[in-house]
């Protein structure tokens, strides 16, 4: 199972479809919400969940797509809804340039994908790829994607990705480049380093053969949730348990360090988070010895990065091809074991 968080064409990731933001999420009794749901906003577009009308739809009003994953009970969508949705600038922005539809990744109810195919929402997001909840993908008018978010963005790095989709800026540079530009953060200004990191030169082909999963690591010099990576997360004891589990090249993703690319090839760092479509730091990207399978690039706390490597140096990807399943699993385990699971510690 590989998971590709490069920009894809809606004709496949949208071989399934959206949602309206009712309190009805699933079939249920009347009155009742799942545990862990979160209101939408009401300005959340009520679609008929027919994906080729309400592109037109948008596009006709100068607008366009955001497709928004969630699922109740996810601390991020929370977190999403009620610390970004809340904030005016945000809300006119998004307004301005989008109609919202929500999709629950575990959804039943049944939407059209572009080509004209009845499926669930279930299906939509696994076609789409999506193993984090929140998932935003934004989508020019002629249903490709124009910006994907995995994950949460503080509000700041939102506004920012509102601007360049809803600008229409994807033709012109990539979102890294320009999140670069206008949405920099207050923060050290230097490259943390650690005992874990592999030494240079980093020949990637090679490590990816090691038998060991490879964890490549993307940060730079200006980069708040670096700090907090390295000050925090990286110092817990259970975090540097699972980091033993792999082979961990960091790169700056500015930087002209040569790399020798996992096809062989001689590139350098900033070449390769190019073409790796990275476009946000820290990013994690894990692979075993068939490829790329699974990637973070939002902010994240200790649990879940934790999750993510025990997820794919313990092979569990192999056998939970839906990291949300696998992580609730994790969660239920160690509360059984008697080990307290805080997910924002």
């Amino acid at each position: 199972m590989l998971v590709k968080s490069a920009t894809l064409l809606l004709a496949f990731c949208l071989s399934f479809n959206p949602l309206a933001a009712s309190a009805a999420e699933n079939v249920m009794e009347p009155g009742l919400v799942n545990p862990g749901y979160v209101e939408k906003p009401a300005w959340f577009k009520n679609s008929f969940l027919d994906i080729r009308d309400d592109i037109n739809e948008a596009a006709a009003n100068g607008r366009r797509v955001m497709l928004y994953f969630y699922q109740d009970g996810c601390p991020y969508c929370a977190k999403l809804i009620q610390d970004n949705f809340t904030q005016r600038s945000i809300v006119d922005k998004t307004r301005k340039y989008f109609d919202v539809i929500a999709i629950n990744m575990w959804g039943d109810r049944e939407v059209t994908d572009l080509a004209g195919n009845r499926v669930t929402e279930k299906q939509f997001a696994q076609a789409a790829r999506v193993m984090f909840t929140p998932t935003l993908l934004l989508l020019t008018e002629k249903g490709q994607v124009a910006l994907r978010i995995n994950g949460y963005f503080a509000p700041h790095k939102l506004e920012a990705a509102l601007d360049y989709a809803g600008r229409k800026m994807e033709s012109k540079l990539a979102f890294r480049d320009y999140l670069q530009k206008v949405a920099a953060s207050p923060a050290s200004g230097k490259l943390h380093e650690e005992d874990f990191f592999l030494k240079p030169p980093y020949n990637l082909q090679s490590l990816n053969r090691s038998g060991k999963p490879l964890l490549l690591l993307f940060e730079q010099k200006q980069c708040r949730d670096c700090d907090e990576l390295h000050g925090d997360i990286f110092k817990r004891r259970e975090t540097r348990a699972q980091l033993k589990r792999f082979n961990i090249a960091r790169l700056d993703m500015w930087a002209d360090t040569p790399v020798i690319d996992l096809q062989g090839k001689k590139t350098t760092a900033k070449e390769l988070a190019q073409a790796l479509n990275v476009g946000y730091v820290p990013s994690m990207l894990f692979y075993d010895g068939n490829g790329e399978v699974i990637r973070t690039e939002a902010w994240l706390k200790s649990f879940h990065i934790q999750s993510v490597m025990d997820y794919v140096a313990s092979g569990a990807y192999k056998n939970w091809p839906e990291f949300q399943r696998y992580i609730s699993d994790r969660a239920e385990r160690l509360e059984a074991q008697g080990v307290h699971v805080d997910l924002w510690k």
